[in-house]
């Protein structure tokens, strides 16, 4: 099996799909055990960066539904979500 290594500029630009799908080929190459140290550094750090931006792109979705649920005057309210940051997901 090839992995390719997903660069941390690059893995921002990820939908939440993505980075779960390259995180699971990054475990299964872990739990392999054929890496170098190295190599398996390597991996373990973007499989860190690819939980983190995983967990980020849950939270926003989760704040959005938040919003999306908001009850004013026994109506629900929606109102744009801006992620911190000021970029729209």
């Amino acid at each position: 099996m090839v992995v390719t290594e997903a660069r941390s500029e690059g893995a921002g630009a990820l939908t939440f799909e993505e980075a779960l799908a390259r995180l699971e080929e990054v475990v299964r190459a872990l739990e392999a055990g054929d890496r170098s140290l190295e190599e398996s550094l390597a991996l373990f750090q973007e499989g860190i960066e690819l939980a983190r931006l995983c967990q980020a792109r849950l939270d926003e979705a989760e704040a959005r539904i938040e919003k999306l649920l908001e009850i004013r005057d026994g109506a629900a309210v929606t109102e744009p979500f801006e992620p911190p940051g000021g970029q729209n997901p």
